[in-house]
């Protein structure tokens, strides 16, 4: 009677095996994990539109993002005296807007906070909440630069993260020497991208909608279909205003 036998494994299938590959090598030091690098793109969103999604792009491009959050906010503190469309809305549309692209998130950190939505108060909150794993960028257009002044603590939101900044349409990039001399050295944190920049505004969207002009193309299709369905933007607009 003859006994059958498993046949032996050669070296190198004995080197490929599964669970050898799993083991760390003898007296190998365990690998932290890769810290993850998050890019934080605030905005009022009402509507979001391809202008957003270019510069998420643009900046997981150049800065070798692994993700970007799309932040709404819930007050802005620059435009307490407009409407804004309500939170749930802006929160969908800018679900939708993000909906075909892995590396684009949404985040409601400033939705679930009251009061006015100050950038420097998000990104302590999103620091806490991803902790030492996570570096954070915060993404944002040229213009809003331009302003940074108006918002709080920008010397101390440029010491807790670094902030890379968009082109955008009559918003020339300010020169290097500028950033140091408002900033010093820290000015080393910020990083200026160059490429095309789309001259897209949510004013002027709903600017467009309010008058019945078409808005495809300008925004996710998604976005345009929620737009008509909750009769978005149909009353009369205020004046234009960067956005």
């Amino acid at each position: 009677m003859k006994t059958s036998v498993a046949p032996e494994l050669t070296g190198a299938e004995l080197a490929t095996d599964p669970v050898d590959r799993a083991q760390p090598a003898p007296g190998a030091e365990p690998q932290p994990p890769a810290i993850r690098r998050i890019g934080v793109l605030g905005g009022t969103f009402d509507p979001p539109h391809v202008g957003h999604l270019w510069l998420a792009t643009m900046a997981a491009d150049a800065a070798g993002l692994d993700r970007v959050l799309f932040m709404p906010a819930a007050q802005p503190p620059h435009k307490r005296d407009r409407i804004l469309s309500g939170a749930a809305d802006r929160l969908v549309m800018t679900r939708l807007a993000i909906a075909g692209d892995p590396r684009l998130e949404l985040t409601a950190v400033e939705m679930e906070r009251p009061g006015p939505s100050f950038t420097i108060d998000s990104v302590r909150e999103l620091q806490a909440q991803h902790g030492d794993e996570v570096q954070l960028f915060l993404v944002m257009a040229a213009d809003s630069l331009l302003q940074i002044d108006t918002w709080r603590q920008p010397e101390e939101l440029l010491a807790l993260v670094e902030w890379i900044i968009g082109p955008r349409p009559g918003s020339p990039q300010p020169p290097l020497e500028l950033l140091r001399d408002r900033f010093g050295a820290a000015a080393a944190r910020i990083q200026l991208l160059s490429g095309p920049s789309l001259d897209v505004s949510s004013s002027d969207i709903r600017a467009r909608v309010a008058a019945g002009r078409a808005i495809r193309y300008l925004v996710p299709r998604a976005v345009e279909e929620l737009i008509e369905d909750r009769q978005l933007y149909r009353g009369s607009q205020p004046p234009r205003e960067p956005d």
